[in-house]
C-alpha cells in the first residue's frame, strides 16, 4: 500500500472515501490510488444517491465496521461527490489500527 487514506485528527481520524452508490452490497473494498496520487478508502453501498441516502448508508457502514456509534461519523466535505472526507470521532490510534485491519483483511 503506497499511501494512507486516513490521518489522525484532534478527536479521531479523517478518512478520504470514494463512494459507489447502488453498488449491490454494503462493503469496504480496500484502498485505491487516484490519478492525482491521493489514496482513498473504497466503499460501496446499496442505497441510491437520492436525498442523502447513500451518505447515510456510508456513515452507518463505517460506524459498524469500526465499532463506533453512527453519531460519531460525519461527512465534512464532498456530500454530493463520489470523493468524500469523513471524520470519525474516537481514539485516533485505535481507529487507525481498526482501519488498517479492515483494509488488510479485505
Amino acid at each position: 500500500m503506497a499511501a494512507c487514506a486516513w490521518s489522525a485528527a484532534a478527536d479521531g481520524v479523517v478518512v478520504a472515501v470514494r463512494l459507489t452508490p447502488k453498488g449491490g452490497r454494503d462493503a469496504i473494498d480496500g484502498i485505491e490510488t487516484l490519478a492525482d496520487g491521493r489514496a482513498v478508502l473504497k466503499a460501496r453501498v446499496r442505497a441510491a444517491p437520492h436525498e442523502g441516502a447513500a451518505n447515510e448508508a456510508l456513515c452507518r457502514l463505517l460506524a459498524k465496521a469500526l465499532g463506533v456509534p453512527p453519531s460519531q461519523v460525519d461527512i465534512v466535505s464532498g456530500a454530493t461527490s463520489r470523493i468524500k472526507r469523513v471524520t470519525i470521532g474516537g481514539d485516533g490510534a485505535a481507529l487507525g489500527a481498526a482501519l488498517e485491519n479492515l483494509v488488510s483483511a479485505g
